[in-house]
């Protein structure tokens, strides 16, 4: 037998608390439903003799797997449509949901809406650290407007889209990121093993060697000599630079410099309009209120300046501005953005205007993301070019002017 806490409510609305041996939660829940109206809560008490946490939790990453999550979404939606209730529904998917991070908090969700929860609740409970507080909140939109359906569609839609984006992203930025690596570790082979061969053999001749040839040397002396003092200075170098943009105050200088960069600048500018556009038409569209969906959309932000400027159109907002008036004081958000948003204020089409806005910029982020990818590709080759040409010409020269020297 199993105990099991839980939290209920009376025909008069009074709530409750209470312990309950049960075989399993499905009995526990059932036997709770004979004396209650409703169950606002049930969770199971560990036992004494369980294993502690740490050396019974699951190996894995906890993270959400994006093309899971998107694919769960659609089929909800695609089932719940053809009119299966939704405890039903979730118990189906989660049974063919491969991530077990997903297919955990599916399987206890189950159970919860099987008990009497609201959907909302339930994955907001198992889920929060990490499902997107876009998906909690269209989800309870949704269960308002008695459309769930619904809401399970737009969250698909939403969060293919935005998965489609960053794969192009990381598509355009994988091929420079491997030739600076390859480089980076040949330039390194190079300098540790084969450039100290040539060395031995031009001391053995003994002759003077060429400026070029000695400043090679000694670039490889340097590396050999201190090649883990490097690496461990890089090591402390990315360690404190992480610890520094985890503290609010390093987060928004880095934030603020990402804006000032000549090309990223550009691309993080784009990035942000686009999260904007996407974020709000989909909260709009799920119903919510203004506030609350500027408020979602400020969460969302990548870059801690936006971040903070969106949460300060809220405070407008409530204060009786509207939407347009509180983005051009913000001083950050694009012409073209702000103006889009006025017009969706004026005629009343906020949604459909930020669709269309969300494309336009969807467009421009991924224009703006090859055209820098077009430029760091032949500046890396160059980069290599330049590197690799001074090890073979101070090499050649050396030679031959040992045998000049013959």
């Amino acid at each position: 037998m199993n105990s099991y806490k839980y939290t209920a409510l009376t025909s008069t609305g009074e709530k409750v608390t209470g312990m309950i041996e049960a075989l399993n939660q499905v009995d526990a829940t059932s036997r709770i439903r004979q004396q209650y109206d409703m169950i606002v809560n049930i969770k199971e008490i560990k036992g004494a003799g369980e294993l502690p946490g740490f050396l019974s939790m699951e190996i894995g990453s906890g993270k959400l797997n994006n093309k899971e999550f998107t694919l769960m979404c659609s089929q909800l939606a695609t089932i719940l449509s053809a009119g299966i209730p939704i405890s039903r529904a979730i118990r189906l998917i989660g049974d063919k949901v491969s991530d077990k991070t997903l297919k955990k908090i599916m399987t206890a969700a189950g159970e919860d809406v099987e008990a009497g929860r609201l959907v909302s609740a339930s994955f907001e409970e198992h889920g929060a650290k990490i499902f997107p507080i876009t998906f909690i909140e269209t989800i309870r939109a949704g269960e308002a407007a008695g459309d769930l359906a619904g809401a399970f569609d737009s969250m698909a839609r939403h969060f293919d889209k935005q998965s489609k984006m960053g794969a192009k992203v990381k598509s355009a930025m994988t091929y420079p990121l491997f030739v600076l690596f390859v480089a980076v570790v040949v330039v390194m082979i190079l300098m540790v093993r084969v450039v100290p061969t040539f060395t031995a053999i031009f001391s053995d001749l003994g002759a003077e060697l060429p400026l070029m040839t000695r400043i090679l040397i000694g670039v490889s002396d340097f590396f050999r000599n201190n090649i883990f003092i490097m690496l461990l200075v890089i090591a402390v170098i990315i360690i404190a630079f992480i610890l520094y943009k985890r503290t609010p105050k390093g987060s928004m200088n880095l934030a603020k410099l990402q804006l000032k960069l000549p090309i990223l600048g550009n691309i993080a500018e784009l990035n942000a309009a686009s999260l904007f556009a996407n974020t709000m038409a989909t909260m709009i569209g799920a119903g919510l209120p203004m506030t609350k969906a500027v408020r979602i959309t400020s969460q969302v932000m990548t870059n801690e300046l936006y971040k903070e400027k969106v949460e300060e159109m809220v405070n407008r907002i409530e204060e009786g501005r509207t939407v347009v008036d509180s983005m051009r004081e913000t001083r950050i958000m694009p012409d073209i953005l702000t103006d889009m948003v006025g017009v969706g204020e004026e005629t009343g089409e906020m949604k459909h205007t930020l669709d269309v806005t969300a494309a336009y910029y969807d467009n421009e982020l991924e224009q703006a993301v090859q055209a820098a990818i077009a430029m760091l590709e032949p500046t890396l080759l160059i980069f290599v070019a330049i590197i690799a040409g001074f090890i073979v010409i101070a090499l050649y020269v050396a030679m031959f002017s040992m045998y000049g020297a013959m």
